[in-house]
């Protein structure tokens, strides 16, 4: 982006700082602080204290940093840990990026609009690091890289900019496990990413949410493909948090790249989860893939998706199934297709329901107690394949959803 350019972004936030999101909750920024003490540089993660530790573990960062190709964690404002350990990548905040590569303003705000809200344009005038996290040419990074942004402070508002670019042919796993402090109750999380998926490169993003009660979450995310490439997204919320929403947007813009993306969702009592994404078809033989498993035990879940196909020979399909617990919970699943050419073969699945009573008498015939073919269902419900995943995270996965509480309350 050039010095023009970078102007009138920032113009452009300006005239959109008090703009109201199209979705979710409107919220007064002006309730929390902006400022906060510098943290300092750890040289390990084990010399994060103790519940941090296990705060970290449980979305999926390996301490040890074995089998990680490199790592990056951001407590509040501060860049606390940041490491590489394999060649092929680079991994660091995004001001050392922009200090070594003048080239990178020229990938900032092209996937994402800094006026597209008041977040977005909270982040251009007032962002605190952020990732940056790229694979070189060519390169096959064996083992995934690790980035956790972490809320160490009440009241809190954590704005970050984080940029992932996937060159030509490259083939990268990255890990992100976002939470709070276990005595942080109280926070904000803006978080803007921008990814580039290059020709015949392969991203897969996989993100967990681990936040606390009390805490608002509004990541802005765009995605941008380029032929042949191919983009993974696995997102994953099974702890209560108090408002989320999102809406990642990812465009295939060159001939044959493919988008899958992969939903969890849990929302306990009191929890308001918005969340969807859309993949726009904008190249010849592009193919995309939206699947949502979602679960409402007392909060509310709306469950958003679109295809878009503005091109010959374009394939999509759909899928938003949400389950209730007890007589608290709702979910809104919102699919939405838009064809503009007459061979487009774009589908969708949507079914919201509770656990049908022959479901657990089955079950229960074949041994089973009644609460655990309950649990049985319901874990069965929200099994997705998930490519990728190292074996910590998939059993960290497997923990918390044995840890549900589902008694009879389908």
């Amino acid at each position: 982006m050039t010095e023009k350019n970078k102007k009138t972004s920032e113009e452009r936030a300006k005239a959109a700082v008090d703009k109201k999101a199209v979705y979710g909750a409107d919220i007064d920024l002006a309730s929390y602080k902006d400022e906060v003490a510098e943290h300092e540089q750890v040289k390990n993660l084990t010399d994060f204290s103790a519940p941090q530790q296990t705060t970290m573990k449980a979305i999926g960062l390996d301490l040890a940093g074995q089998g990680r190709a490199g790592t990056y964690v951001q407590t509040d404002h501060s860049v606390t840990s940041c490491s590489v350990s394999s060649s092929g990548v680079e991994v660091m905040g995004i001001d050392a990026a922009l200090a070594c590569h003048d080239w990178l303003k020229d990938y900032m705000w092209t996937a994402v609009n800094p006026d597209a809200d008041k977040y977005t344009a909270r982040v251009v005038l007032h962002y605190e690091h952020g990732y940056f996290i790229r694979a070189l040419p060519g390169a096959k990074v064996d083992y995934p890289v690790q980035a956790c942004l972490y809320i160490g402070e009440n009241d809190v508002v954590q704005d970050v900019h984080n940029v992932i670019i996937v060159e030509e042919g490259a083939e990268l796993h990255v890990i992100t496990g976002c939470a709070v402090d276990p005595n942080v109750k109280r926070g904000v999380h803006i978080g803007v990413s921008e990814f580039f998926v290059k020709k015949g490169g392969k991203l897969t993003f996989s993100m967990i949410h681990n936040w606390g009660e009390e805490v608002v979450v509004r990541p802005r995310t765009g995605v941008i493909v380029e032929e042949g490439g191919l983009y993974m997204s696995n997102y994953i919320c099974l702890k209560k948090v108090h408002d989320i929403q999102m809406y990642p947007a990812t465009r295939l813009v060159g001939e044959g790249a493919v988008a899958r993306m992969n939903t969890i969702l849990v929302a306990p009592p009191g929890a308001k989860l918005d969340v969807g994404g859309k993949v726009l078809l904008e190249a010849p033989g592009t193919k995309a893939e939206i699947i949502a498993r979602t679960l409402s035990t007392g909060g509310t879940i709306v469950n958003r998706g679109l295809l878009g196909g503005y091109k010959a020979g374009v394939k999509g399909h759909l899928e938003c199934h949400g389950l209730i617990l007890g007589e608290q919970g709702v979910i809104y699943a919102i699919p939405e297709l838009d064809a503009q050419v007459g061979d487009a073969e774009l589908s969708h699945e949507a079914a919201v329901g509770k656990i049908a009573p022959e479901e657990i008498e089955y079950l229960m015939g074949r041994g089973l107690t009644e609460e655990e073919a309950a649990a049985t269902i319901v874990r069965g419900f929200l099994n997705i394949k998930i490519e990728g995943l190292p074996e910590s995270l998939s059993n960290e996965i497997e923990r918390t959803l044995g840890e549900f509480d589902i008694h009879a309350s389908y």
